[in-house]
């Protein structure tokens, strides 16, 4: 086998190594875009780089002079397609969006494959290794963190007994809630009225304990928390 076949397995072998890991931890959380997802895009990008990494393999004996390549317009090609990939796997719901973080791995686990695809292994190590490191253990970091979390709450009443809004703000502040947003819908033909919001907290059961005080109201027909993620 020549050389230059055995530095091409290990091209590929190395970006489908640190796609398959970083997509290990996507996968253990649950997120669409997962395992195999993420190792695909690696190979993928790896496998397109190698194009031009090993261009002669396939232009064959044409006259250098003859021939002008850019490898950076591949890699730009790769980053905006991966950008229609990463757009799918976010979501929005309401007020939450989710997702994000899936799509930025999955644009960085495209930009790692390049690196390995080209050859460049120390810093497509070192990204690997970052990547993995941000999305393992800057979670934890960020459970230890002081920080504000958001929800989405609802609150839906019978339209003739309708709270105030003072009241209302007087409870979600009573829970260690304040409100950063508040819009309203009146639906007579249904015969409701919501108080929709966005809530921020830095307590950690506080949805807890509203959730607790919401379920014991007997004039609240329907309420609805949605906490915001990543």
């Amino acid at each position: 086998m020549a050389q230059h076949h055995i530095d091409i397995a290990i091209h590929l072998g190395a970006a489908w190594t640190a796609g398959s890991l970083i997509g290990l931890e996507r996968s253990f959380h649950g997120r669409p875009a997962g395992f195999r997802t993420h190792a695909l895009v690696c190979l993928s990008s790896g496998l397109l780089m190698l194009v031009t990494a090993y261009q002669w393999d396939w232009l064959g004996k044409v006259p250098l002079d003859t021939v002008r390549t850019d490898p950076t317009r591949i890699a730009q090609g790769i980053m905006t397609g991966i950008g229609f990939l990463g757009a799918g796997v976010i979501f929005k719901e309401g007020l939450t969006v989710r997702g994000l973080t899936t799509a930025a791995s999955i644009w960085m686990t495209a930009a790692i494959g390049i690196l390995f695809g080209v050859g460049f292994f120390y810093p497509a190590a070192i990204a690997t290794v970052a990547t993995l490191g941000t999305l393992a253990v800057f979670r934890r970091i960020e459970g230890w963190m002081p920080s504000q979390s958001f929800s989405q709450l609802v609150l839906r009443f019978a339209d003739d007994s309708v709270p105030a809004e003072s009241d209302v703000r007087a409870l979600i502040s009573q829970k260690s809630f304040s409100i950063a947003q508040m819009a309203y819908r009146l639906d007579r033909q249904s015969g409701f009225f919501e108080y929709r919001m966005m809530i921020r907290t830095q307590n950690g059961v506080a949805i807890e304990k509203l959730v607790d005080s919401l379920k014991t109201r007997t004039d609240l027909l329907e309420f609805r928390i949605s906490p915001s993620g990543d």
